[in-house]
């Protein structure tokens, strides 16, 4: 795919790149069906219960099926909703959910794009989704869900400072923002991964970034205690289901990209397990993210508003300042 990517640009590949744009949907497509499907099962697990197993061997077509029954709901749309910014708005907070993929690195030789400014292109994507959010909130002319809007432009706003400091001190120590260049600088050793030296920017990251993705124990601007639904109570059918596809979406990116960052991508954690192809340590890493996120779903009791926002300015972004001055640090005195 790299070697696709040098070429020149001809009719030829420009249908092989929407080729593997297609599979790449569908791939993520795939997961997020069974994502949730996996979720399930998880915290059914945790709580002694079964999960989903009455449709399909072992339920493996619930999921499909609450697809299907979105899909063929009745789209509704509030009468004096801003009809034009009700519709745009699940979509402008789906597509750049997508986008960000094209420049994780997934292994030595499959990857789609390896930009220079890989990690500044997430992170400048992944926020546009939150202008989807509060449109949505505002378009559907409801106390609540305006409510929830802000509540998300709150909360992502502020999670997003902290979670861009987190990833200087990696920036300092590779000396480049390409995904693919961050992840040849970590070694065939675990230790010699980012996950050890920048352990105070790993735990700030993962938090952050759970609190990016409007999941538990961060899911104020979805509190159904208090704000019924939040920002998406008008959607219903397929617009409803953009946002939920947004969400496991990002969860796939967060991990991919925890992966990519922290804990080494392809890369074995022995030298001598090599012989393993380096997709499947990726996926291997990848699946434990997403096992963690949805575990601390089933863990974590939903904090409040006030607690949010103290967390984020007080804590996390302290920390994430200390991380760069101690790496800044480390830099200055042994790697002159």
């Amino acid at each position: 795919m790299q070697e696709l990517i040098q070429q020149s640009l001809t009719w030829t590949n420009t249908f092989i790149f929407l080729g593997w744009a297609v599979v790449m949907m569908l791939v993520v497509l795939g997961f997020v069906t069974y994502a949730i499907y996996f979720e399930r099962k998880v915290i059914g697990w945790m709580q002694f219960r079964h999960g989903p197993s009455r449709v399909g061997p072992l339920g493996l077509l619930q999921t499909v099926a609450d697809i299907f029954k979105l899909l063929i709901k009745e789209d509704t749309i509030p009468r004096k909703a801003d009809r034009a910014l009700f519709i745009l708005a699940p979509v402008i907070a789906y597509v750049p959910a997508f986008a960000v993929l094209a420049t994780i690195p997934y292994s030595e030789r499959l990857g789609f794009a390896d930009l220079n400014v890989g990690l500044l292109y997430y992170a400048a994507l992944s926020s546009i989704t939150t202008i989807g959010i509060i449109i949505g909130g505002w378009a559907s002319n409801n106390k609540y869900s305006l409510l929830g809007g802000m509540r998300s432009a709150a909360q992502m706003i502020s999670y997003e400072i902290p979670l861009v400091i987190s990833v200087v001190g990696i920036i300092l120590l590779n000396g480049s923002l390409s995904l693919r260049t961050i992840v040849e600088g970590q070694g065939n050793y675990f230790w010699e991964w980012n996950l050890f030296p920048q352990i105070i920017g790993f735990v700030v990251f993962l938090i952050a970034g759970i609190s990016e993705l409007n999941r538990t124990p961060f899911d104020l601007p979805e509190a159904e205690s208090e704000l019924v639904a939040g920002y998406h109570v008008e959607y219903s059918g397929f617009r409803f289901a953009f946002f939920m596809l947004a969400e496991y979406v990002y969860v796939f990116a967060l991990s991919a990209l925890t992966t990519v960052l922290f804990l080494g991508g392809w890369h074995p954690p022995f030298p001598f397990l090599d012989f393993v192809p380096g997709i499947l340590w990726f996926v291997l890493k990848f699946s434990f993210c997403v096992f963690f996120i949805f575990w601390l779903r089933a863990t974590m009791p939903r904090i409040r508003v006030d607690q949010l926002m103290s967390f984020g300015w007080k804590v996390l972004l302290p920390l994430a300042l200390l991380n760069v001055f101690l790496t800044a640090l480390y830099i200055e005195l042994f790697n002159k």
